[in-house]
């Protein structure tokens, strides 16, 4: 038996030796089409190679593509088992060609494949054609020997492709395969095409035309194809069913679904048992590629498809979660083929059982008071809006799940009513948005929520994307368009890049559509909203336009290293100065980050070392940065660090990084950093390069400041000091190793220099200067020196003064010197005379007719300074006049 995994390597492998190129899926959130909720078929990531936007290094390509259908135009979630063949989740295995081959070739390998490779029957196929296709039908008719009546012309929209009103677009042929008579239905287009005999496996899209708006058409200079082939639907004719649930790999869902429940996989629970194995797919793979749940946007859809299958598992009887404990058989059947469902194992895990920990309340209560609701109304009678809203507002009962469990009661809900309570909400919570006190401009941004709904972001795992242009704002208001020099506010219904939150700053970088280009110069975020604040640099933008969206990747790359650094340097201080250290506010800039924690003391040097080594050391390790979501008070049981300013919700993203090691403080710990954190994060420590603290300072009371470099920018600062020390070392003449000894050696042969010199200074100065040497005179019987010194220094006063009383014995002394133009002055007194003469006094009486003010110091000795010595005589007088008293 052709398992599901062989199947999508036998067609990967056909068509890789047939020159295709094997592609990755791309992920579930499209990139490059903002019009879609997720990707819901092979071409999607194809998309601009198709209309000529993009080329790459391959003109064939094959692919198996994991699909999401669960929201928008494409939504078979109501339907997910009932029926055989609805899934939320399902692979579409696909070849393409961008203009290289076209019908001939596509016609040809499908055959050979599904015939040859597959070894399916071909008697049992069907093909259908577009009515006016005889190009195809006759080249079905030489490669398949098909005869006219296996040829099915349909003349309806069902096999005529387009991507939009305008644009490629062409004929399709499908191939049908026939189950047999022993299950009611007709081939398509027979009124009994919708029964389950004749069952579509693949579809062949020939990209033949451009159409225009006047509904013209015209061939396209390049013809391309575009193939789909629902892998599960192939699966289950080969193994023998036409029952998609049948197959090997959600049999495996199914069976360990009814193992963890203690159930019969086939008993009065067989509906409860597909729906959880299919919604395990699309919520597993939609968490991997960084879908988190949430009350709307593509996080609603992912609630939606989990709490869907909660309730089904509920109605098994599970009293305890269940969900997350089928991921581990999820990714033996398929992490082999998509490596990143492995990569995410732990996050899925612990989203699933945070999720529905958190919904089995919600159930329970919602599932008693919907049946309180019940009890009195009449048989049949739909649930009224306001008992839904009810069930939603006050008690966190989504509608859908409301539906779902009055649709086994031959039930439904009012859905007008519920909009129109839903609309009362709404408009009572904008106008409590409008009193709130927010900024003016502020209330612009609850309206474009409001009508376009919140901003998905898609950067935890892409720079660069597609989105649609939601709003434009200016000066507070909306406008319908932007031109080149205008500076614009806009709002995307999905963006990449980050807004300023958590210490991070905003993302920059370009937002182009087909008629303008705006730089980016900021990134914030209001009512969900994200404001990409720019300059229109280019031709005109306007709202409900598609937009490629290129974060620029340099910044970001700092930005994240050194957001991840300061987690590392986080637990590296708590290691170096204690528990107590807590972040106390932060910036993640794009060339340095900064830290404040509580600390009462600078650190000293050897604590910077120790914290600079640990931080490098983690990073050198270049472990895997995890994120893993939970609620706040389990992250903060696990130990995970939080930044005491911020609001955290319900569910919080919780960042691991670093494997502990050594026997000290933390070892027992697995991790080394645990802390809560919205931002963006490397992918490996090692990513950060290298880090250097520039410096530990005063914040504020009791809080200090670090501030630090990674990356380049940290290289090039050493590089700068290295540079520096190299010609340091040049100028001293010796190697940069002993360039502290020669600089200490210095210093003390300076210091002794600068003993000498002031030395020399003084006794020149009680020389005389080469001139006579001042005599004491007797004022009001006090012996008084006086002199005006030059070549003196405001320091070497002091000594003078001292030395100038001894050799008085009894007697007050004034120096004035003149010193780079200012004047500094110095008074003493001998002990026996301060009781009735001060120094101060002298000073002050000095430093007045100078020019100066104040002057202290005590009785025996004082200084101050004054703007210069021109009226030195008239301040000896001074000095004279205190001492007569």
């Amino acid at each position: 038996m052709k398992t599901l995994n062989d199947i999508r390597s036998t067609f990967l492998g056909y068509f890789e030796k047939n020159g295709h190129s094997v592609q990755p899926s791309s992920p579930l959130v499209p990139r490059n089409d903002p019009t879609l909720m997720f990707a819901n078929s092979g071409m999607v990531q194809f998309k601009n190679l198709f209309t000529g936007v993009e080329t790459r290094d391959y003109k064939r390509a094959t692919t198996a593509q994991k699909c999401v259908r669960a929201g928008g135009k494409h939504n078979d979630l109501d339907n997910v088992g009932y029926t055989a063949r609805h899934h939320t989740f399902f692979e579409m295995l696909g070849n393409f060609s961008f203009g290289d081959y076209f019908k001939a070739e596509a016609i040809a390998f499908s055959w050979e494949l599904i015939t040859k490779e597959l070894g399916i029957d071909p008697k049992r196929l069907y093909v259908t054609v577009y009515h006016t296709d005889d190009e195809a039908a006759d080249i079905w008719k030489k490669v398949a020997g098909l005869p006219d009546d296996r040829i099915i012309r349909i003349a309806t929209d069902d096999n005529f492709w387009m991507m939009g009103p305008t644009g490629p677009c062409g004929p399709c042929s499908e191939i049908f395969y026939d189950h047999g008579d022993h299950i009611w239905g007709g081939p398509p287009g027979s009124p009994e095409e919708d029964g389950d005999r004749f069952v579509e496996i693949w579809n062949l899209v020939f990209m033949q035309y451009e159409q225009f708006e006047d509904g013209s058409r015209k061939p396209l200079p390049n013809q391309s194809i575009d193939t789909g082939m629902g892998i599960e639907r192939v699966a289950a004719l080969l193994q023998g069913t036409n029952d998609n649930y049948a197959t090997d790999l959600m049999r495996n869902l199914i069976i360990a679904s009814a193992n963890a429940s203690n159930t019969d996989p086939d008993g009065p629970g067989k509906t409860h048992h597909r729906v959880i194995a299919d919604h395990l797919r699309s919520t597993s793979f939609l968490i991997a590629d960084g879908v988190m749940p949430s009350n709307d946007g593509r996080g609603y859809v992912l609630r939606r498809i989990m709490r869907r299958a909660m309730r089904h598992a509920h109605l098994l009887g599970i009293q305890d979660p269940l969900m997350h404990r089928l991921v581990p058989e999820l990714v033996r059947q398929m992490g082999g083929a998509y490596p990143e469902l492995s990569q995410a194992q732990s996050l899925i895990t612990e989203t699933l059982l945070l999720e529905e920990t958190r919904f089995k309340k919600t159930l329970d209560r919602g599932l008693k008071l919907l049946d309180d609701e019940l009890r009195d109304l009449p048989a049949g009678e739909n649930l009224s809006g306001e008992a839904a809203f009810k069930l939603y507002d006050t008690y966190g009962f989504p509608v859908d799940l409301t539906q779902d469990a009055l649709r086994e009661k031959d039930r439904g809900v009012d859905l007008d009513g519920f909009n129109a309570a839903m609309d009362k909400q709404k408009a009572q919570a904008r106008a409590a948005w409008s009193g709130s006190g927010e900024a003016a401009d502020a209330t612009v941004w609850f309206d474009v929520a409001e009508a376009g709904g919140t901003t998905d972001f898609l950067g935890y795992d892409t720079e660069t994307a597609e989105g649609q242009i939601v709003a434009l704002v200016q000066d507070g208001d909306q406008v319908q368009t932007a031109k080149a020099g205008d500076k614009v506010q806009i709002a995307l219904n999905q963006t990449p890049f980050y807004a300023e939150s958590g210490g991070q700053v905003g993302d920059t970088g370009i937002i182009k559509t087909d008629t303008g280009s705006v730089s980016v110069t900021d990134t914030r975020k209001t009512a969900g909203v994200f404001i990409h604040f720019g300059d229109v640099v280019e031709g005109t933008v306007t709202p409900g336009q598609a937009a490629v969206l290129d974060v620029d990747h340099t910044r970001r790359t700092a930005i994240r290293a050194n957001h991840s650094a300061t987690h590392l340097l986080h637990e590296a201080l708590r290691n170096a100065l204690g528990d107590k250290v807590a972040q106390r506010g932060s910036l993640n800039a794009a060339d340095r980050l900064r830290f404040d924690y509580s600390h009462n003391h600078a650190m000293t040097p050897d604590e910077i070392s120790q914290v600079e080594q640990e931080v490098n050391a983690y990073i050198r390790q270049n472990a895997p940065v995890d994120t893993r979501i939970m609620t706040p008070d389990d992250a903060r049981a696990l130990g995970a660090q939080a930044l005491f300013s911020e609001k955290y919700g319900d569910e919080v993203r919780v960042v691991s990084m670093g494997r502990e090691v050594g026997s000290g403080k933390g070892a027992d710990k697995e991790t080394y950093s645990l802390e809560l954190c919205g931002g963006t994060h490397v992918r490996q420590t090692g990513d950060i390069g290298a880090f250097v603290i520039l410096g530990d300072s005063s914040s504020s009371s009791g809080i200090r400041r670090i501030e630090a470099l990674t990356g380049d920018e940290a290289l090039g600062w050493l590089r700068t000091q290295e540079c520096t020390l190299s010609r340091v070392a040049s100028e001293l003449k010796t190697s940069t190793a002993d360039v502290p000894d020669r600089v200490r050696a210095l210093m003390d042969e300076r210091k002794q220099l600068a003993n000498e010199v002031a030395q020399l200074r003084r006794e020149l100065a009680m020389s005389g200067g080469g001139s006579t040497a001042p005599e004491a005179r007797d004022i009001g019987g006090i012996q008084f020196i006086s002199q005006v010194l030059s070549g003196v220094t405001g320091k070497d006063l002091p000594a003078l003064v001292d030395e100038y009383k001894s050799k008085l014995g009894s007697g007050a002394v004034l120096l004035i010197a003149d010193a780079d133009g200012k004047a500094a002055v110095a008074a003493g007194v001998t002990s026996d005379l301060t009781a009735n003469t001060s120094a101060v006094d002298i000073v002050k009486a000095v430093v007045a007719e100078l020019g100066g003010k104040g002057g202290g110091g005590r009785p025996d000795m004082a200084q101050g300074g004054a703007k210069g010595v021109a009226n030195a005589d008239a301040a000896i007088a001074a000095a004279e006049a205190i001492l007569k008293g």
